[in-house]
């Protein structure tokens, strides 16, 4: 898709579709104005014999206006005037993207991005624009066709009220553009098939982000070399498999100053059957998107990379298949962790806390300021806070009020959780250090808690359960690209 800012009044746009926002009763937006007063009243008019009224998600595609250089026209509700906010500005375009899916039309002008939004300016309603409509063009295609998503829609201006606002609104899309290709990024990974996105998979698309840009190097650190270190619980994860876990660690912008660089390390259980500890079958399709935080991480890497973000940042991903086999792990063994604490797996299905403690571990070698783990973890998330926010946990309070405002600003929320030292003693163990589990109760929280062992006091860490919001199930099955929007805006707010 191709994206442009430009001025100018719309009834003078030559496109195939000019799109106007309308509120309820009637309530012509300014830029629906300008073209019922090109069109002798026709806008109104049709309004006033009840085709449409203005409620929030209603479209009505208008042929030929009167007056007007445009092929179509397509009105969009947007609800109570009052009460148009964030949420409604969103549902607002994604209505009119999908009603304009079915037009036909291959290039249009949007003048949504001119309705007044209550606390957001035009780079924040430019930026949900072009997310909006990346995500909507997004078609996922089988690894054998090289060709993009199919979409009719090639081309998208956005018009903007003044001339002034232009240098704003194109530097706007360009970065939008950016956060868009890094969701998809994501959300792609999290599509394919498990015998396609292997570890080693995951390992190559690594290596493709650094071959793309000088900016970022890479490194994979194979079974002999976690040998080497120590990563006892990372290993145990892959014992039940044929195919050898990865280490990979990505760095950006290494040169850029003398900052310690903010780490991102992300869960990457390309397939979890449970291990010996075996899921039921229904639905069990579903955990090829278990490499969610990796794809995640990825995502993000491709977005900093596409915005040249004047950044210093770490990606470490852990990457394994968790299969049953002879050589599994088993409930009861003991593994040692690269920090040296043995651990009791009582449970092979919470494996991604034993791939993420060796990762943290690694990630200290950075001294980074920051670390932000990302993972499909907890199942017990998805009870508490369902599909609508990601479970945040965090020992800094100031980091944990950035994440979360960067969520709000993007629409990829998260909610925080409790991390109280009192839940530490549901992961005591009579033979280890501690146990992998914590029991029924709380168990995103005593997740949580185990991570955070691994993690030195003095160390800014936040942990991103994102079991509930990786991919959706059901008729719309697949992978959201969350929470690379997040993570993003967390990072351009770091460099702000």
């Amino acid at each position: 898709m191709e994206y442009a800012a430009k001025s100018g009044s719309p009834e003078k746009q030559r496109v195939a579709c000019v799109i106007v926002g309308v509120f309820e009763h009637r309530r012509l937006s300014e830029a629906a104005e300008t073209l019922d007063k090109a069109s002798g009243g026709q806008l109104a008019g049709i309004l006033r014999r009840g085709d449409m009224d203005g409620k929030l998600k209603q479209t009505l595609l208008l042929h030929s206006l009167p007056n007007t250089l445009c092929d179509r026209v397509l009105l969009v509700g947007c609800g109570k005037e009052r009460e148009f906010d964030d949420a409604r500005y969103r549902q607002a375009v994604r209505a009119a993207f999908q009603a304009l899916r079915q037009s036909g039309a291959r290039d249009a002008t949007t003048y949504l991005a001119s309705l007044p939004v209550r606390g957001r300016d035009l780079a924040w309603k430019v930026r949900e624009t072009v997310v909006a409509s990346e995500e909507l063009s997004y078609r996922f295609q089988p690894p054998k066709d090289e060709e993009g998503p199919d979409t009719r829609l090639r081309s998208l201006t956005v018009g903007v009220d003044s001339r002034r606002d232009l240098d704003d609104a194109e530097a706007t899309l360009r970065s939008a553009q950016a956060i868009a290709a890094g969701t998809l990024t994501a959300r792609h990974l999290g599509n394919l098939p498990p015998n396609v996105c292997t570890p080693a998979y995951l390992a190559e698309q690594a290596e493709a982000l650094a071959a793309a840009d000088s900016a970022i190097s890479v490194k994979i650190l194979e079974t002999a070399d976690m040998e080497a270190l120590g990563m006892g619980a990372l290993l145990s994860v892959a014992r039940g498999s044929r195919q050898p876990p990865k280490l990979i660690v990505l760095e950006y912008g290494a040169g850029m100053g003398r900052e310690p660089p903010i780490a991102l390390v992300g869960k990457g259980v390309t397939f979890d059957s449970g291990g010996i500890s075996l899921k039921p079958g229904a639905a069990m399709d579903e955990m090829k998107f278990d490499m969610c935080g990796a794809a995640s991480v990825l995502g993000t890497f491709k977005a900093v990379s596409q915005m040249q973000l004047p950044i210093h940042l770490v990606g470490i991903i852990p990457a394994s298949e968790n299969l049953p086999d002879g050589n599994a792990s088993k409930p009861g063994d003991i593994v040692t962790s690269m920090a040296g604490k043995t651990i009791e797996i009582l449970n092979t299905d919470a494996e991604g806390r034993l791939l993420l403690c060796d990762a943290l571990t690694y990630a200290k070698r950075y001294e980074p300021r920051v670390i932000i783990d990302i993972a499909t973890l907890t199942g017990a998330c998805v009870v508490a806070l369902g599909s609508q926010a990601s479970g945040l946990f965090s020992n800094d309070a100031t980091l944990a009020r950035a994440l979360l405002a960067a969520g709000e600003a993007t629409g990829d929320r998260a909610w925080q959780m409790p991390l109280w030292p009192e839940y530490q003693k549901q992961l005591d163990s009579n033979f280890a250090d501690m146990a992998n589990i914590g029991g029924r109760e709380a168990g995103s929280v005593t997740a949580a808690c185990f991570l955070w062992r691994f993690v030195d006091d003095h160390q800014r860490w936040a942990h991103l359960d994102i079991a509930g919001t990786a991919w959706k199930s059901g008729k719309e099955k697949g992978a959201t690209g969350r929470p690379v929007p997040l993570l993003v805006e967390y990072l351009i707010q770091q460099v702000a």
